[in-house]
C-alpha cells in the first residue's frame, strides 16, 4: 500500500514564505504525476500545482510567479515553495501523486493534508 506523508505547513506572516514536501511511500509502485490541491473551508479542493515526471509544471492562475513546484524522482517527494504568501492561501494543502504497482493500471492517491494559514 503506498502512502502519501505532508510536511511543512504552518502559520506565516502575510509576504512570508513556507515550503511544503510529500514523500511517497510503501513497495514496488511507479509514480509519473504528482501535485498540489488546497481546500478552504467552505470551498472546493482547487487544484495548486502539478508536476510530471519529466518536470513540466502547471499552476493555478492565482500562484503564478508566487509559488514553484519542484520534484525529485530519486526520492519519490514533491516540494511546493511559496513565496509572498497571502491570507486567501490559507487552505489545507494535499499531496496527489499518480500511481501505479504494474505500470498499466493508474490510481490517484491522496495525502492526509496540511494547515497553511497565512495571518497576521
Amino acid at each position: 500500500q503506498v502512502q502519501l506523508v505532508e510536511s511543512g505547513g504552518g502559520l506565516v506572516q502575510p509576504g512570508g514564505s513556507l515550503r511544503l514536501s510529500c514523500a511517497a511511500s510503501g513497495s514496488s509502485f511507479s509514480i509519473t504525476d504528482m501535485g498540489w490541491y488546497r481546500q478552504a473551508p467552505g470551498k472546493p479542493r482547487d487544484l495548486v500545482a502539478t508536476i510530471t515526471r519529466g518536470g513540466i509544471t502547471n499552476y493555478a492562475d492565482s500562484v503564478k510567479g508566487r509559488f514553484t513546484i519542484s520534484r525529485d524522482n530519486a526520492k519519490n517527494t514533491v516540494y511546493l515553495q511559496m513565496n509572498s504568501l497571502k491570507p486567501e492561501d490559507t487552505a489545507v494543502y494535499h499531496c496527489w501523486a499518480r500511481i501505479s504497482a504494474t505500470g498499466s493500471f493508474w490510481t490517484d492517491y491522496w495525502g492526509q493534508g496540511t494547515q497553511v494559514t497565512v495571518s497576521s
